[in-house]
C-alpha cells in the first residue's frame, strides 16, 4: 500500500476511551454567585468518545510495543495504525486528516482493539485480518491463500512500463505466479486495449485472482489459467512478460519474521539459493516474448545473488520512486545470453 500521507500529521490529545461503556463523562457546569445548591450541584454531559486520530496514535503505539513487523504494505506503525482504524471506521483514505475528530462508535473502538490484539499477538499480517490491500491504486481481496500484494512492479505499472515499451504497442501481457492477481489487474488497467494472462500453479490462489477480476470488472480482457510457469500459454507471445515470484533462499526463509509464516510457502521459498524460479522463466521466456518484448521480474533481495549467477546479463534496475526495489528488466534479445 502506497504511503498514507495523512498519517504524518499529529494528532489531538487523549489515546484512549473512557472507561465507562456509555461514552460520555459529567463536568460541573459554570454557575454564578449566590445560585441555589442546586444549580451547582447540576452535571452536563460532554462526548469523551475516542475520535479516529486518537485511535490511530493508540495503535500505533501498540504495534511499536508489540515489536510487529511492517512489510505487507506498509513500512511503520503509523501507516499500519491507520489502516487499522480507517478500515474499522469505514473511512476512505481519500479523507486523510479531515477525518481525524470524527468520533467513533463504541462497536467501531471495539473492533479496533479486536484488530490491534489480533495483529499484535497472533502476528497476522494486517490484510489477513481486513482481508483488503491496495495496489497501484486499487483496492483487492486477499486472504491467507496468496501473498499480500505489496510489489515495486506497482509503480512500474503505473508507468506503464515506459521509457522501455511503446504503451500504444503493449496488446498482450503475461503475469507469472499472479497469486491475488494484483500485477495482472494493475497491468489490465495500465493498458485498457491490452489483453492480460494471469498464470498461477496455485488452484486455491487463482480463486482469489478470479475474485478480484471479477470485481474490478476485468473478466473480458484478464484470463486466469493454472500453469506451471508457461505451460498452459505454448505458443503464445507476449510484448510485456512480469513476475513476482517466489525468491527466498533457503537460509533466508528460516530467519524471517513470524508475519510471513501465514503467507503460503509456495509463494515465498525458491530453493537454495533463492532463484529456482528465475532459472525456469529464463529457460522459457524469450520463447514467449515478442521481438521489443520486455521481461519485468521482481528478486527482492537476491539481486546480489542474481547477477553473481547470470554475470553476462545486462539487467536493468528501474529505480523505484515509492520505495522498494529488486525488480529487474530485460529486453527481449538481451535473454539470448542467459543461455551462455
Amino acid at each position: 500500500m502506497r504511503r498514507l500521507s495523512h498519517t504524518a500529521a499529529k494528532t489531538g490529545a487523549g489515546t484512549r476511551r473512557a472507561a465507562a461503556k456509555a461514552g460520555a463523562r459529567t463536568r460541573p457546569a459554570a454557575t454564578k454567585a449566590g445560585a441555589p445548591a442546586r444549580h451547582r450541584d447540576h452535571e452536563i454531559a460532554v462526548d469523551s468518545r475516542e475520535t479516529v486520530g486518537a485511535a490511530i496514535e493508540r495503535c500505533a503505539c501498540a504495534l511499536r510495543r508489540a515489536r510487529v513487523h511492517f512489510g505487507h504494505g506498509t513500512d511503520n506503525a503509523r501507516d499500519e495504525a491507520a489502516e487499522l482504524v480507517f478500515f474499522a471506521a469505514g473511512i476512505r483514505h481519500e479523507l486523510g486528516r479531515s477525518a481525524y475528530s470524527k468520533k467513533l462508535a463504541a462497536r467501531q473502538v471495539d473492533l479496533i482493539d479486536g484488530l490491534l490484539e489480533r495483529r499484535s499477538v497472533e502476528r497476522l499480517p494486517l490484510a489477513y485480518l481486513t482481508h483488503r490491500a491496495f495496489f497501484a491504486g486499487l483496492e483487492l481481496y486477499v486472504d491467507e491463500r496468496v501473498l499480500v500484494p505489496r510489489s515495486p512492479i506497482a509503480e512500474l505499472a503505473l508507468q506503464r512500463f515506459q521509457p522501455w515499451v511503446t504503451a500504444r504497442r503493449v496488446r498482450r501481457i503475461l503475469d507469472i505466479g499472479t497469486g491475488s492477481g494484483a500485477i495482472a489487474a494493475a497491468c489490465a488497467m495500465a493498458f485498457p486495449r491490452g489483453r492480460v494472462d494471469a498464470v498461477d500453479v496455485s488452484a486455491a490462489a487463482l480463486q482469489v485472482a478470479r475474485r478480484n477480476v471479477r470485481r474490478l470488472g476485468l473478466e473480458k480482457r484478464v484470463r486466469v489459467l493454472l500453469s506451471n510457469y508457461f505451460d498452459a500459454v505454448k505458443g503464445c507471445r507476449y510484448d510485456i512478460i512480469v513476475s513476482n515470484p517466489p525468491y527466498v533462499g533457503r537460509a533466508e526463509i528460516a530467519k524471517l519474521p513470524r508475519e510471513y509464516r501465514h503467507e503460503p510457502r509456495i509463494g515465498l521459498a525458491s530453493g537454495a539459493d533463492g532463484l529456482d524460479s528465475v532459472r525456469a522463466i529464463f529457460a522459457a521466456a524469450r520463447r514467449h516474448l515478442e521481438p521489443d518484448g520486455i521481461l519485468v521480474v521482481e528478486v527482492g533481495n537476491t539481486e546480489d545473488t542474481l547477477m553473481r549467477v547470470f554475470p553476462k546479463l545486462p539487467f536493468i534496475w528501474p529505480e523505484i520512486a515509492m520505495g522498494g526495489g529488486g525488480v529487474f528488466l530485460l529486453r527481449a534479445r538481451d535473454l539470448d545470453a542467459a543461455r551462455d
